[in-house]
């Protein structure tokens, strides 16, 4: 189903990522350019007795910053901690008051606190209304948060979400925010799919094993205002029920949301197509086919697990700020870890840094269960 732009102009006013590589947008941008990653193996983690390769926050670090933030490591967990700092990180250049009556805050998450069913299967901690719930009482916000948790399409399901509330008219200002934490209960998770590489991911590529997972949180704040530099354009999401766990064939799924997205934006206006690119056979192959059906196979595209790993229903946040600083920059970012064309359908994979002064891109993401979403964003003032 497409997301249609309607009378009401959406804009991005403010951002946040949180992950191994920095605690802001510009750090983490600016390690991606360098060609950073901390991606590495991990012995032993989480008991578990297989080795993972992944990227891995410093607790450390997130505890220093919490202090700084104020937020009590006692009433909340470092899922919600360190997505109440990104939040508020994102929100300290701009004048807004996050508890006004306007504003909505939605909460992107495939597992939340997972974790806490370890040592009591009746934790309510769990339940990711919860978080969702304490997250927004601690901006003093006394709207009812959304939640959206769909898989691997969490992170763009939450903007789109955010998107039909200020298009209705419902809130002026929306704070989307991204998290997931690795658990034992993941990584495992993963491992019993045999879809972990025991490398670092190499998306699309011939020699690709698997993915890698990651830690990391994100936050956009969205507008019905004439603020900010980024302006939404239109999204389409569409469920192809092809397997639990295996993605489409033929791809249908995202072609569909391609399909959707490009009746709106021409091909010729887009800087690039950034995919889900997780480094797994089928995944990739998936998409190298729905981008060729949607005739977009000359189209520069990327991948950015390599940096990051699979960081769940942080990904399309992330993913998103990453592509909006990249046209700011005019730059198209590698994929890194790609080096010869492994998929049947013919991709521009961008491996090394190009430029472009395209103002436009596409964010794709599929998930378990057939799921695939995708959103448009446009520098604010090009005219498409």
């Amino acid at each position: 189903m497409a997301e249609e732009m309607g009378g009401i102009i959406i804009n991005k006013i403010a951002d946040n990522i949180i992950s191994p590589l920095g605690l802001s947008s510009q750090e983490n941008f600016d390690a991606v350019m360098r060609g950073d990653t901390r991606l590495k193996l991990h012995s032993g983690m989480f008991g578990l007795p297989e080795d993972f390769v992944g990227s891995i926050l410093d607790r450390n670090i997130i505890s220093q910053e919490a202090e700084k933030c104020n937020i009590s490591s006692e009433k909340y967990t470092f899922f919600e901690t360190i997505a109440i700092m990104s939040i508020i990180k994102a929100a300290e250049n701009i004048e807004i008051d996050l508890g006004a009556d306007d504003v909505v805050f939605v909460l992107s998450s495939t597992k939340g606190n997972v974790e806490v069913l370890e040592s009591n299967p009746y934790d309510e901690r769990y339940y990711l209304s919860q978080s969702a719930d304490k997250i927004t009482r601690f901006f003093k916000n006394s709207n009812r948060p959304i939640v959206a948790s769909n898989a691997c399409i969490s992170g763009v399901c939450a903007q789109i979400a955010a998107v039909r509330f200020l298009k209705a008219g419902l809130y002026r200002t929306a704070v989307v925010v991204g998290c997931d934490t690795l658990s034992k209960f993941i990584v495992s998770g993963f491992q019993s799919f045999k879809a972990l590489s025991p490398e670092q991911c190499k998306p699309f590529d011939k020699n690709r094993q698997g993915l890698n997972l990651g830690e990391a949180v994100g936050t956009l704040i969205l507008q019905t205002s004439d603020a900010g530099d980024w302006e939404y354009i239109t999204s389409s999401i569409h469920n192809d029920a092809n397997h639990i766990s295996g993605p489409s064939r033929t791809g249908e799924g995202t072609y569909r949301v391609l399909n959707d997205m490009l009746s709106r934006v021409n091909e010729e206006d887009l800087s690039f197509v950034n995919l889900h690119g997780t480094g797994t056979n089928y995944n990739d192959e998936m998409e190298s086919i729905a981008i060729e059906r949607a005739g977009l196979s000359g189209t520069p595209c990327n991948g950015l697990k390599g940096y990051f790993g699979h960081t769940l229903g942080a990904a399309g946040i992330i993913e998103t700020i990453l592509s909006m600083f990249a046209v700011d920059n005019s730059v198209i970012l590698p994929t890194k870890g790609f080096s010869e064309q492994g998929t049947s359908q013919s991709l521009n994979v961008v491996p090394y840094s190009r430029s472009s002064e395209k103002r436009a891109f596409f964010k794709v993401l599929s998930g378990f269960g057939g799921s695939n979403a995708g959103i448009a964003y446009r520098k604010k003032g090009t005219q498409l």
